[in-house]
């Protein structure tokens, strides 16, 4: 019988001011580095594609927080339920195609060993 915790875990988000506290410096550039990237309203990339480009990095690195704060950025700025699919398609080819070449490097490597 496994025994039930008496609380629930705390998600890995209630740990972001621990993290925030015990790197001020680093935590204020990462901070000031996104929000000009993704608050640039001057640039020419319009802020839903900036968003769905996020979503296709998030999708390929597999971080579940930047996936969940990017799909609803990219919401917000007018993406569609069709363009985020295609984006995750757009990703899954990338990521595939990433493993094809370097399959490629496995092959001089191999070559090399032998």
């Amino acid at each position: 019988m496994t025994a039930v915790p008496e609380t629930a875990p705390r998600s890995d988000r209630a740990y972001a001011p621990q993290l925030r506290r015990s790197a001020p410096t680093e935590a204020a550039g990462y901070a000031a580095f996104a929000e000009s990237v993704f608050q640039n309203h001057d640039g020419q990339i319009p802020q839903k594609y900036r968003e769905l480009i996020a979503i296709a990095v998030a999708l390929t690195t597999q971080c579940e927080m930047c996936l969940e704060s990017h799909v609803k950025a990219a919401a917000d700025a007018g993406a569609s339920q069709e363009e985020i699919a295609e984006v995750s398609f757009v990703a899954a080819a990338i990521r595939a195609g990433g493993a094809y070449t370097h399959g490629m490097k496995a092959m001089r490597m191999l070559e090399a060993h032998q």
